[in-house]
């Protein structure tokens, strides 16, 4: 198990909000009095892995982003993010520290992920594993549609839903994003650049309440969740 000086965590906040109809980005939309980012980062520097924290943000956002961290107990870094995903966290991992031995990278708006998820996910790490991923199991039927029609039905066997935080080794997780660059391919979380570059990732048991804002609703339940309604 790493020791938490060693273990950084990266939250990924350079995201639009496009689909929320919002008129700044998602990560500084506030609920229950605070802004996502600040709600995620306060969950991972509870976590007694994580040593210090790498915040990527939208351009013109930094500024703000120290302003609404300045609370967080450990070292926090803010860094601009990029037009992608994949973007973000290649230029959140240039600046994490070189003593770093595990990164946990986590979307700024899951803001319901326990201290113990960040955890679970960097315990999971060691010989046998480069990286470990919370899943949940699949509840509803899987039907495969094409052009609006249904043309069959998966099994949920073997299947799952992934989740963030996610923990890598970090020397791992730069060397994949380095090779899906150079090979202009793109991924929707970090799990899939490991198991693309031929890395082993190991699951861990997720959490239903850890669910991501994306939608109004999803925004409504998480407000209606921290006034204690939901």
């Amino acid at each position: 198990m790493a020791e938490s000086g060693t273990v950084a965590a990266v939250l990924l906040a350079a995201g639009s909000g496009r689909r929320l109809g919002a008129d700044e980005p998602k990560a500084f939309l506030w609920i229950g009095g605070r802004p996502l980012v600040a709600l995620s980062s306060l969950a991972a520097a509870a976590s007694p892995v994580v040593g210090s924290l790498v915040v990527a943000v939208p351009s013109g956002m930094e500024e703000r982003a120290t302003e609404v961290l300045d609370a967080i107990d450990l070292p926090v870094s803010v860094v601009t993010g990029g037009e992608t995903r994949h973007e973000s966290v290649a230029l959140a991992l240039d600046a994490v520290a070189e003593d770093i031995s595990v990164v946990v990278c986590h979307d700024a708006a899951r803001p319901f992920a326990s201290p113990d998820l960040f955890s679970a996910v960097v315990e999971a790490v060691d010989e046998h594993v480069d990286g470990a991923i919370p899943v949940v199991p699949i509840a509803d039927t899987v039907k495969r549609v094409l052009s609006g029609r249904i043309v069959g039905t998966e099994s949920r066997e073997g299947l799952a839903l992934a989740q963030t935080p996610q923990a890598f080794r970090l020397e791992a997780l730069r060397e994949a994003h380095a090779r899906a660059s150079e090979a202009s391919v793109a991924f929707t979380d970090d799990a899939s650049v490991m198991e693309w570059a031929g890395y082993r990732v190991a699951a861990v048991h997720g959490d239903p309440r850890n669910f991501k804002i994306t939608t109004l609703l999803d925004l409504a339940r998480a407000q209606a969740r921290l006034e204690g309604v939901g």
